[in-house]
């Protein structure tokens, strides 16, 4: 039995992928954003725009960082400046790479839109603030009672103990078969 929920028809997926319309493919185009820019400006991830820097995380180009000079929405990819390969005819051609594998280090805020998104995004940092005054918090806790000190009774003190809820108990009334044994 599976313990997580599995996907039941990737063929489903692979659809709504490629045939996403264009503003649900601008939201698929999203990158994280680098440990600095998460501090500064609140957000985890944001669709990539042309002029963003970006350092790419993965592969075989992992390290390189440059600007983006071309976004493809149709095929889902992004093209570096200086992020060529050399074909076998010799002409060189930039290297393709997928959103997911880069991670932005450097925001272009050209754009009037793009700042209001940041603005209109809710920060993380409140997020984390507030979980950390939830933890912060000294919680109740119950404190736990001193462990009572020994007893120093004898072994007689406690038979008389033992002996007294005995002596308390009524004699136990006689049954109809004993009454009728006895004679009486």
């Amino acid at each position: 039995m599976r313990t997580s929920k599995s996907v039941k028809n990737p063929k489903k997926q692979r659809k709504m992928l490629f045939n996403a319309p264009a503003h649900k493919r601008h939201k698929l185009m999203a990158a994280p954003l680098s440990p600095e820019l998460l501090a500064q400006k609140g957000v985890k991830a944001l669709p990539v725009h042309k002029g963003d820097s970006v350092r790419v995380t993965r592969g075989d180009h992992k390290g390189f960082e440059g600007k983006i000079s071309r976004i493809d929405l149709k095929r889902y990819r992004l093209y570096i400046e200086g992020l060529t390969r050399e074909k076998v005819d010799g002409s060189t051609v930039f290297v393709a790479l997928h959103p997911s594998k880069v991670m932005i280090r450097n925001l272009n805020l050209d754009d009037k839109l793009r700042k209001a998104v940041l603005e209109r995004k809710k920060p993380i940092i409140k997020k984390a603030a507030k979980d950390a005054k939830k933890t912060a918090a000294p919680k109740k806790v119950k404190e736990a009672k001193p462990a009572a000190e020994p007893e120093t009774t004898t072994v007689s003190e406690k038979a008389a103990k033992v002996e007294e809820p005995i002596a308390e108990k009524k004699p136990a009334a006689k049954s109809k078969t004993s009454q009728a044994e006895g004679g009486t």
